[in-house]
């Protein structure tokens, strides 16, 4: 068991715990959450010894092995497999310790360390590495390169890759997710059910919190709080939480003000002397309850798009890849798409295989190697990528930001815009350079936004988010009203805001007939397979794994089926988006017809001398109504021409 008893910890200057009590079980799977920056790795550092507590106690078994993701990876000329390997201390010590024994020709000792080898399955360890590797998206010639090859968010899946080779008692994970893609994620998600030990995962991912985890530790205001169960239920249970605290704070502060009143207009009398000494004495001694401050919850919206041109584009035979000596290097090959306005498409696919290659070659980063695109009359393009935030300058603020894509915009407008992404005050106008990714990320996000984008291109714009704001991206986009094309591994955001799948496969983009539980089961049929067997895919891959090359009659029915669904995707998605307007519109008129009903209701409003503000209200709500009359109106009708179509 893990024990936090009275933990305090500061940083520097500032507290991050101050009397912390938390009891973990063994085997338990604890997601720890809390706002960025509120001590959820200095708390992983205390767990490893690497911090010590300035006062209380952390007590768990001595015992216990402990394995965690390294920050750094050297860059060594050692093969990737040998460096997952790595991560079995154990077993590397015997191996270390058995090479001295033969060299010093001590048989016996010899004897004793192949005994200790089979125990620790030193016969199977680069199996179970190849297996670690390829779950985490290695290919096989990949596992035999230099660790010295690999990229930074690669090298992090190698420390991942360690991690997971060491055996262990206690598993911490810190944002595991963040360098990987959705199918390296569920197969992370599914060895992680099947680890025996107990595991604290700090992690953004609501999805992958709910599919693995049984209780949720929350660092909120330098206490730690136990929830039962996933993330989902924390968040049932801390709204509860929230309501019942606030509740009590406003029971308690009537009553603090009731006995101060009675204090305030007895305590010179002498008869009420001793009555009022002891409601001060009540009050001092009354437990002070903090106000519920519910963190503030961060929101913004995607602006109507100016101009809406449809199709919005299309590319017919099109190769993607990147341009070079000998006709370049292609990634993909015949693609047809003619992109409707109003989709909303979710871009899946396993890791490399040209997900982020068909939005460069979209968002005009890339040009075609081979084939049409062509591009519609006023397409207005906003494009998410990681390696854009790079291109920020570190030494411009948000507002110089800003203002170089909107020179005659008004400072004050910018400020305002930018105060609604978070960068409030003196933040507005300091350089990023030592922004967090996060708020680099929230950055990017308001300058896509500024330009009024009919088509969003985002490539993972989750990474370096906190839950708050990828919960504000999730709503944003699911009102956003032009047209979406997302690769994300947050299988929450797909899920929310995405009507439709496209994979690509095989060099190849095709529709893909399912939701994500379809794609996981493919995948663990396919690429993720594992002997014990899997379920079966869905009809848009072959038992291969690859896409199916039928021919003949069956190859042109499947022609057919396409370009009919193509058709009806696009007559219905105008009356769809039509749709959503209608009821964002209508939403927002019903909240303002209540306030109104709440304003008529207040009897002060007849009684004062003034009777403008009276007529004002009845005449709005007259308007009001007329106006949702006529909304509810179409949208009857529109649901009624959906319906046709269907």
């Amino acid at each position: 068991m893990i024990r936090l008893r009275a933990l305090s910890l500061m940083r520097g200057t500032k507290p991050l715990l101050d009397a912390a009590d938390l009891n973990l079980n063994p085997g338990e799977k604890i997601g720890l959450i809390g706002a960025n920056g509120s001590g959820k790795s200095s708390l992983f550092a205390l767990l490893r010894g690497e911090l010590h507590a300035d006062a209380g106690d952390i007590d768990f078994p001595a015992t216990w092995r402990i394995a965690h993701v390294a920050q750094e990876t050297p860059a060594l000329a050692r093969a990737a497999v040998d460096y997952a390997i790595d991560g079995d201390t154990t077993l590397r010590r015997l191996e270390s310790e058995l090479a001295d024994a033969e060299a010093a020709h001590d048989g016996l000792r010899a004897g004793e360390l192949h005994t200790a080898l089979a125990d620790a399955d030193a016969y199977t360890a680069r199996a179970r590495a190849e297996t670690l590797l390829a779950g985490l998206g290695f290919s096989v010639d990949q596992m035999n390169e230099p660790v010295a090859s690999f990229s930074g968010g690669w090298r992090m899946r190698l420390n991942l890759a360690q991690a997971l080779m060491c055996p262990s008692d206690l598993l911490l994970l810190d944002e595991p997710t963040n360098h990987l893609d959705l199918d390296a994620i569920l197969w992370l998600e599914d060895w992680l059910k099947r680890y025996a030990g107990t595991l604290i995962v700090i992690s953004h991912d609501r999805d992958f919190l709910d599919g693995i985890v049984n209780v949720i530790a929350h660092l909120d205001q330098r206490k730690l709080k136990r929830y039962a169960g996933d993330y989902s239920s924390f968040e049932k249970q801390r709204a509860i939480h929230l309501a019942l605290g606030q509740a009590a704070y406003e029971k308690q502060a009537r009553e603090r003000a009731h006995l101060q009143s009675f204090i305030d207009r007895f305590k010179a009398k002498a008869t009420k002397a001793k009555q009022a000494q002891s409601r001060m004495k009540m009050l001092a001694k009354m437990e002070e309850l903090a106000p519920i401050h519910a963190a503030a919850a961060f929101s913004f919206e995607f602006r109507e798009p100016e101009r809406a041109p449809n199709p919005l584009l299309r590319l017919e035979g099109v190769t993607a890849g990147y341009a070079g000596a000998d006709g370049g290097k292609p990634v993909l090959a015949g693609i047809e798409l003619c992109l409707q306005a109003g989709q909303r498409i979710g871009l899946l696919g396993v890791n490399g295989a040209g997900k982020s290659t068909l939005i460069k070659t979209i968002a005009g980063e890339l040009a075609p190697l081979s084939g049409q695109a062509e591009f519609g009359k006023g397409l207005e393009i906003g494009y998410f990528a990681q390696h854009q935030l790079e291109m920020l300058r570190p030494e411009r603020s948000p507002l110089q930001h800003l203002a170089a894509i909107a020179p005659d915009a008004r400072e004050q407008e910018l400020r305002n815009f930018l105060g609604g992404f978070n960068f409030p005050g003196d933040m507005v106008t300091s350089a990023i350079a030592p922004f967090s990714g996060g708020e680099k990320a929230r950055l990017a996000l308001a300058l896509i936004v500024w330009r009024r984008p009919n088509l969003l291109l985002l490539d993972e714009p989750t990474n370096h988010l906190d839950l708050e704001t990828r919960e504000a991206l999730t709503v944003a986009l699911a009102q956003f009203e032009g047209t979406l094309i997302l690769v994300s591994h947050d299988r929450h955001l797909l899920r929310a805001t995405t009507d439709e799948f496209m994979i690509i496969a095989d060099g190849g983009l095709n529709p893909f007939d399912g939701d994500l539980d379809d794609y996981r089961d493919w995948l663990f049929k396919t690429k993720l397979a594992r002997p014990s067997g899997a379920s079966a895919p869905t009809p848009v891959a072959g038992a291969d794994g690859e896409a199916p090359r039928d021919s003949g009659p069956r190859k042109e029915q499947k022609r057919q089926e396409a370009e009919a669904r193509q058709r009806l995707s696009t007559l219905k998605k105008p009356i769809e988006a039509r749709i959503r307007r209608l009821e964002t519109l209508m939403e927002r008129g019903n909240a303002r017809k209540a306030e109104l009903e709440s304003l008529l209701a207040d009897p002060a409003l007849y009684a004062d001398a003034d009777k403008e503000a009276l007529k004002r209200h009845l005449f709005e709500q007259a308007d009001l109504v007329r106006e949702l009359e006529t909304l509810e109106n179409e949208w009857l009708e529109q649901q009624a021409a959906l319906e046709a179509i269907a």
